[in-house]
């Protein structure tokens, strides 16, 4: 490794009223213009590390630090945290506390004319780091108008602006659609070779961290293991055992036998063809015919869009002539890049927003005939931020809302929230004030209040974004059985893993308009219409397709290789 250019050392970090150390003896080295990737669990202590390495700790957040952490030969307790952003940057998690200017270009230059760079200058940096986040289109746009993933490109650009010497990046593409999200880490990788800025970055996303010189793994406030990317990523097993998703093509292969693991779909196509495996088409066939009659068995729509458009308030058209049925008991993924429509087509769901022009029905009624109140028993819907959405000061009081707006009884709210509760695994939590869970279990409550209703229809926006990979799986297996126990549910995401795990079917959205959609694995069989919407199957399913099967999973893959008991 090159000369550290972050230098940490016995670093230990407990916040103001806490009991247990956030952090507890890190050491660690980054070497100049190297990149590495922090993944852990939630809570590991990510987010507080990446506070150290610009003085925010200690500085701003109240707690007690020992150790040291000395960035370019500057130890953070001596430096003020204006002083430090002279040569680390910062993307926080949540970037919008980050936007404050009144237009896109503004923005990027606030941080320039701080530091007093001339104004041709900052007028060069504001072009170079539009092009690169892709905003150039957007530049005299508010910031209140950009979707979320656009803010978030925009922090990423503010920050960049200032060409910092270090760069620390919490979960920066927590928002970006799949295509982007592989763009930020590109370009960036480039940008820190070309520029010898030095580069760290929170993420959980492991395909993402295929970029990555190496990455550290930390959980439980203590850092377990740091190595090259291809050493920590086909580790499989120890990924598992710390709550981080493993790569699907190196899952496969080391459940199959092999050690030697790949871990990009051209490395898998290799492997396969050398190790002598091979699918049987027969028991392949048997999965797709197996899967098109469980379809089958859907046949009564409960919500119909047709010819569906909608234009927002300045002539910006959302939504363009959208043909769409779910169906009872459907399980369907909403996808599509950042901007694409999909929150404004879901929100027509249940009423939140109403047809500019065509139709909506549910249970083949025009939704502007009915109105919010009555559909919001029909088809409930949780939103991407939990916050957005809770507000008592106890988690029954929560759940019980909507159900005291209908004025029923205290014996039948009772009930209704126990079950609920217990739907979303939070029994024994009533009396807890909710914004003391974490956002997983913010989520479960706004789950369950949605729950209490007994609607026949769940939409969730983005339910997995901002949970590390157990949370996501605990929550999906959890809108799995509340499908199984006989619920429709309708989910947008960005995580493609998620679609390809656990959705019967899928729409992918391009400006306004769906151009793809059927079971989900027709829809990723077709990967350049995909890319054309700015999606991407995971690369364990591009490496099946390469094959000539589209498998979802690694199990699917190996419950059909040639010989397999199973």
């Amino acid at each position: 490794m090159k000369e550290p250019v972050v230098s940490i050392r016995n670093l230990k970090y407990r916040y103001r009223g806490e009991k247990t150390n956030a952090l507890d003896g890190v050491d660690l080295d980054i070497g100049s213009g190297e990149f590495l990737i922090l993944m852990g669990p939630s809570e590991a202590g990510k987010s507080t590390l990446s506070a150290t390495i610009n003085g925010l700790i200690p500085h701003f957040h109240l707690g007690i630090k020992k150790g040291d952490v000395v960035v370019m030969g500057r130890n953070t307790e001596d430096y003020t945290v204006a002083q430090m952003a002279e040569i680390v940057g910062m993307v926080f998690q949540d970037f919008e506390a980050q936007l404050f200017s009144t237009n896109v270009e503004l923005e990027v230059a606030f941080g320039p004319e701080n530091f007093a760079v001339e104004r041709s200058e900052i007028q060069r940096r504001i072009d170079e780091n539009l092009n690169y986040v892709g905003l150039e289109a957007a530049r005299s746009r508010p910031p209140s108008t950009l979707s979320g993933g656009q803010k978030q490109k925009l922090a990423i650009a503010s920050v960049l602006a200032l060409k910092p010497k270090v760069l620390v990046m919490d979960e920066p593409t927590t928002d970006l659609d799949p295509v982007s999200k592989m763009g930020v880490f590109e370009i960036t990788h480039r940008l820190c070779k070309r520029e010898d800025l030095t580069l760290m970055i929170v993420e959980h996303e492991t395909e993402e961290a295929l970029l990555a010189d190496r990455v550290a793994l930390l959980k439980d406030a203590k850092l377990v293991k740091v190595g090259p990317a291809r050493e920590i990523l086909t580790d499989v097993d120890l990924l598992e055992s710390m709550g981080v998703k493993p790569l699907g093509i190196p899952k496969f292969f080391k459940n199959i036998g092999m050690s030697d693991l790949p871990l990009t779909p051209e490395e898998g196509i290799q492997a396969f063809r050398s190790c002598g495996a091979k699918v049987s088409s027969t028991a392949y066939h048997n999965l797709v015919e197996k899967e098109k009659a469980a379809l089958a068995q859907l046949k009564k729509p409960i919500i119909q869009c047709k010819n569906l458009s909608h234009t927002y308030a300045g002539g910006i058209e959302a939504l363009k002539d959208v043909d769409l049925e779910i169906f009872e008991g459907d399980m369907v993924a909403i996808i599509g890049q950042n901007g694409s429509g999909k929150t404004t087509l879901a929100k027509h769901f249940n009423g939140l927003l109403f047809p500019t022009d065509g139709e909506v029905e549910v249970d083949k009624k025009p939704t502007k005939d009915q109105g919010v109140f009555k559909l919001g028993q029909r088809v409930g819907y949780v939103f991407q931020n939990p916050d957005h959405q809770i507000f008592s000061e106890k988690v029954f009081d929560e759940v019980a809302f909507s159900l005291r707006l209908r004025e029923l009884s205290d014996a039948d709210i009772k009930d209704r929230v126990a079950d609920a509760l217990q739907a979303v695994g939070l029994t024994g939590f009533e009396e807890e004030d909710p914004f003391t869970l974490t956002k997983s279990g913010r989520q479960r409550i706004a789950v369950a209040s949605v729950l209490a209703v007994s609607p026949d229809v769940l939409i969730l926006d983005e339910p997995t974004t901002g949970l590390d990979y157990s949370e996501q799986r605990s929550m999906m297996d959890m809108v799995r059985r509340l499908n199984q126990n006989g619920s429709t549910i309708i989910f947008v995401t960005h995580h493609m893993w998620v679609v390809a795990e656990y959705a019967q079917r899928a729409y992918v959205m391009k400006d306004g308009k769906i151009i793809l959609s059927g079971s989900t694995r027709e829809v990723f069989s077709h990967g350049d219409t995909l890319r054309k919407a700015f999606l991407r199957p995971p690369h364990f399913v591009e490496f099946s397709h390469s094959l000539g099967f589209t498998f979802l999973t690694p199990e699917e893959m190996i419950n059909c290789l040639e010989g397999d008991d199973n």
